[in-house]
């Protein structure tokens, strides 16, 4: 398990204040909120790349700061929201990143690591691009090649900044139908950023609405989707009822 407990950090100003939040095995997380909410910040807390001012970040209940670097990297795989390469690789050259944690002290892949990426780029669709330049595939293969190197990592935790961003319908409905079907076959924990409150609402376990770096709501999507918090949340007119396909709650924005 993953948790955080009365989390405070700040750049110049506040960003985060008195953030707990907690996520589990076989459990997917999704964090809502307005730009600038603190959103990113808190991942990058879980991921251990940035320390709190205040509170603690444990993960199976030790801290995370006595946590060596390549320890954390076969835990948790983290997906920034723009992930740079920078120079020419073969996405296969890419998606073999995730295993660095793994290999012999050479560096070097064994077939076995070569296996698992092919293994991670056949699950989101990408196995066909494998010999093909980073430089080369769209915005929306590029998020997906990203994925799968996250997945070629075999982590317990993935933490992962707006997965779905570029991606059409159809793809950002099977990025969440795959990362919660890994979260439940392979009793993983995820943590989701997004916009996608409606797709939030159909695969999340849990949701944490942030604003102004603080949390609004924490709960089921049943729970605390509703349209008082997400309007106070957005600022915006709105409708909830139900998904007529799942039963989950469903959002309307007002045009007006």
């Amino acid at each position: 398990m993953l948790e955080a407990e009365d989390i405070y950090f700040s750049y110049k100003q506040p960003v985060l204040n008195g953030i707990s939040v907690a996520v589990r095995k076989s459990e997917l997380l999704a964090i809502l909120g307005p730009n600038g909410s603190g959103k990113s910040t808190l991942v990058q807390i879980l991921a251990g790349l940035l320390r709190p001012e205040r509170g603690t970040v444990k993960l199976n209940g030790r801290l995370m700061a006595q946590y060596r670097r390549n320890e954390l990297a076969r835990l948790i795989a983290y997906v920034a929201q723009d992930v740079a390469v920078h120079f020419p690789m073969t996405v296969m050259e890419f998606v073999l990143q995730g295993r660095f944690a793994h290999v012999n002290g050479f560096g070097f892949e064994k077939p076995s690591d070569i296996a698992i990426a092919e293994k991670a780029l056949q699950l989101t669709d990408t196995l066909q691009l494998a010999a093909r330049r980073t430089s080369e595939v769209s915005g929306g293969e590029r998020q997906r090649v990203i994925l799968a190197r996250a997945l070629a990592q075999e982590p317990e935790i993935l933490l992962l900044d707006e997965p779905t961003a570029n991606l059409d319908i159809s793809y950002q409905v099977s990025a969440l139908k795959l990362i919660k079907g890994l979260v439940r076959t392979n009793n993983l924990a995820a943590v989701v950023i997004t916009h996608e409150i409606n797709l939030a609402a159909e695969f999340a376990d849990r949701v944490l609405l942030l604003k102004n770096g603080e949390a609004a709501a924490y709960g089921r999507p049943d729970e605390i989707l509703t349209e008082k918090n997400l309007s106070d949340l957005f600022g915006t007119k709105l409708l909830v009822d139900t998904n007529p396909f799942s039963g989950a709650p469903r959002i309307t924005f007002s045009a007006k």
